[in-house]
């Protein structure tokens, strides 16, 4: 363990940061250097209003405690409005913003032939118009500051999900958002690289909430805290990530490694016209491909 803080002088901002994945990301940033806007609308696990103090406020004072800068952002990260006020928060309070940590999300599990769409459309709205909002106020932001001859080492850290990678059944909302931020982060990626930016994506396995009953075995609980996946974040966020972009990472205490996407498989030249001959053609080349990882292949 080294005594360099990674993060010194960083101004990063976390999106549902008040509980959870979040709070632990906000807390090792912090820790490690960082001022930290800490966002968090205080809703429940399905997204509706929550009650009480805002958790937002008490990870601020937990990194003020702590000798740590802070400030709390209260803002629902799905509104494109709010985006730009905790951006305009972290210039406001420390002088501009280096990384945007996109964690805010719900559930609202249903299996397609039940789904309402309701529950279809509030979840995208969280983790995807909720990605893309406040990474378009920052995004604009920096490329600003690009033109005005100003040097960037900015961040976009998206979060994902294996659910989004690989599938799982009864999240065809969630999995479809994780899946479509997993692309955003790749888009986002080329679109930033010549504005000093690196956007990256994180797949994280960790008991939370949002994943509280998923009833695993005491052996996996140990290794399912949410303060495995923050090393990974923090890193990210650091300049020592700056050559790293446009990836996807899985990551939990039992595993740290890098999701390869969508890639050209076996392929014919020249396909037939004829819709009788695609049944021999497309066998063949299924029998080829490397079977998908599914949900149950994984740890």
């Amino acid at each position: 363990m080294t005594n360099n803080k990674m993060c010194e002088g960083r101004i990063c901002a976390v999106t549902g940061a008040g509980r959870g994945i979040g709070r632990e990301y906000a807390l090792l940033l912090a820790a490690e250097g960082a001022k930290v806007v800490v966002n968090d609308f205080g809703g429940a696990r399905d997204g509706s209003a929550g009650g009480g103090s805002n958790p937002a406020q008490d990870v601020v004072a937990e990194i003020k405690a702590a000798g740590g800068e802070a400030v709390a952002h209260l803002g629902d990260a799905s509104s494109y409005a709010d985006a730009q006020a905790m951006v305009k928060l972290a210039i406001d309070t420390f002088g501009g913003i280096d990384v945007v940590v996109n964690n805010a999300g719900i559930l609202r599990d249903r299996m397609l032939f039940s789904m309402s769409e309701e529950e279809w459309d509030s979840v995208i709205k969280v983790h995807l118009k909720g990605t893309w909002a406040s990474s378009r106020v920052v995004a604009e932001y920096w490329r600003n500051r690009a033109k005005e001859g100003l040097k960037n080492d900015g961040r976009i850290i998206n979060t994902t999900s294996v659910s989004g990678l690989y599938g799982n059944p009864g999240q065809s909302n969630y999995g479809a958002a994780k899946a479509g931020i997993a692309t955003f982060t790749l888009i986002a990626a080329e679109e930033l690289a010549r504005y000093g930016v690196t956007c990256n994506a994180v797949a994280p396995g960790a008991l939370t909430r949002l994943t509280e009953d998923l009833g695993l075995p005491p052996e996996m609980l140990e290794r399912f805290g949410p303060e495995w996946v923050a090393p990974v974040i923090t890193w990210l966020a650091s300049s020592q990530s700056a050559d790293v972009t446009g990836q996807v990472i899985e990551s939990n205490g039992s595993l740290l490694g890098i999701a390869q996407g969508w890639i050209r498989g076996p392929h014919v030249t020249n396909p037939p016209l004829d819709p009788h001959e695609m049944d021999t053609v497309i066998r063949g080349l299924l029998a080829k491909a490397t079977p998908r990882t599914k949900m149950s292949d994984i740890n």
